[in-house]
């Protein structure tokens, strides 16, 4: 390797001079997701005290409204991913944004169930381009020892949207009412939308960013020169696309659970309602935020640190899954803090080992498939989450309990990581043909 005058090799001295504008382009990552987690989960908060008493419907019924949204987000994630390695990331995230915006704003014009379906269909086709965009704008922005913090960072935006949506929209449904939320909210794409398509180009053309800022981002072994035919066919047969899009099949549906279903949870189980479980539900995804910064952060420090991405990630993953366990006792805890300080643990340790599943097509396929294995993966993981919903609302129908809804939560990341494990034990880049 080439050394500068000090004997550091160039790119460690690069780094030191390098601009900072891929943080910019993190910054608007990390805004565009707490936008989507406003979005996602506003239905959830108004759940208990507002929808439930509008369309007068049963847990059975509010499942099936979280199944359509997860049946939209499964084709949706599907086609975007194959979208934004096509038109790239600055077009494939707009149109994303634009489109959940609509329909998210259509909410507030619903008065039947079937119209509130029709509503979540649609932002779940906008709202699942948001990761295949922000992962192929990662690994085009970011050398590889820095993707899974600057992943981290971008997908802490979930946790501040779910922050932000218990304390903010209690306050606009009170003011105006439930469908003036929906529509005072979805000005937020908008502008974001306009701040993207300003600030964002390719890192190769962009005038901000600095040769010396290229050249640290370009630092990795060069991708191949030319994209393969048939590349969709191509990723769906690598055991690489399906360690990751496992590790999504059973981590994603216990996030989901988490979103939808919690206020609905404190509700039940300590009588909450719209203004008191707001400020427990931000304290928890206060929680999972640091996890998500946390998660990247370590299994970076462990790259620098001198162990390979393979065992960085495991070991971190591994370490997530342990703080993880203790939310199968959730359901037998009748302090609500210490309740809410095991499932924000939970959480944290939830949004660490997606950090780092995030990472794995990044570190194991060229930028040009990125998009495309992160397609098939959310899809997979959407799946996983109809089939938990489905069980989610059959247990709750039947047996009246979340007891059996926690214990799956808190062993599925040892199962995900097994199968991550399994699939690609050594995390190599894949092969495929040309």
């Amino acid at each position: 390797m080439a050394t500068s005058e000090t004997g550091r090799p160039k790119i460690a001295a690069a780094a030191e001079r390098v601009g900072r504008y891929r943080w910019v382009i993190c910054a608007l990552l990390f805004a565009a997701t707490a936008i989507n987690y406003v979005d996602r989960q506003m239905m959830g908060v108004l759940e208990p005290d507002y929808l439930r008493k509008e369309f007068n419907w049963t847990p059975g019924d509010y499942a099936n409204i979280v199944i359509t949204f997860q049946v939209a987000y499964a084709f949706g994630y599907l086609a975007f991913g194959k979208i934004v390695d096509w038109i790239g990331a600055r077009l494939g995230y707009a149109c994303a944004v634009g489109v959940w915006t609509i329909f998210h704003v259509a909410h507030g014009g619903v008065h039947s169930i079937t119209q509130l379906a029709m509503a979540r269909f649609g932002l779940g086709i906008g709202e699942s381009g948001n990761f295949p965009s922000g992962v192929k704008a990662v690994t085009d922005w970011f050398p590889q020892k820095e993707r899974a913090l600057a992943i981290g960072i971008f997908n802490a935006g979930s946790n501040v949207g779910a922050i932000l949506t218990p304390l903010i929209v209690p306050a606009i449904t009170l003011a105006y009412g439930w469908r003036m939320a929906f529509i005072l909210t979805g000005i937020l794409g908008v502008l974001w939308v306009i701040a993207w398509l300003a600030l964002y180009r390719d890192p190769h053309t962009h005038k901000r960013i600095s040769p010396a800022e290229l050249a640290y981002i370009r630092q990795d072994a060069a991708d191949p020169a030319t994209k393969p035919k048939g590349l969709w066919f191509k990723v769906l047969k690598t055991r690489e696309t399906w360690a990751f899009a496992l590790g999504k099949f059973f981590i994603d549906p216990i996030w989901w659970f988490y979103l939808f279903w919690l206020p609905s949870y404190l509700h039940d189980k300590y009588h909450l309602n719209l203004v008191g479980f707001g400020v427990p539900i931000a304290a928890i995804y206060l929680l999972s935020d640091i996890g998500s910064v946390a998660g990247g952060w370590l299994s970076g420090r462990l790259i620098k640190g001198g162990a390979t991405p393979n065992r960085a990630r495991k070991v971190t993953m591994f370490i997530c899954a342990l703080a993880i366990l203790p939310v199968v006792l959730s359901q037998y805890i009748d302090n609500v803090w210490l309740n809410v300080l095991i499932i924000g643990i939970a959480a944290a340790g939830h949004q660490a080992f997606s950090a780092n599943v995030y990472t794995l097509p990044s570190d194991t396929f060229p930028r040009f498939a990125v998009g495309s294995v992160i397609g098939i993966g959310g899809t997979v993981g959407a799946i996983g989450g109809i089939f938990f919903s489905m069980y989610v609302g059959k247990i709750l129908d039947t047996l009246g309990t979340y007891a059996p809804i926690f214990a799956v939560a808190g062993g599925s990341y040892f199962m995900a990581l097994l199968a991550i494990h399994l699939l690609s034990p050594r995390l190599e880049r894949a092969k495929i043909e040309a």
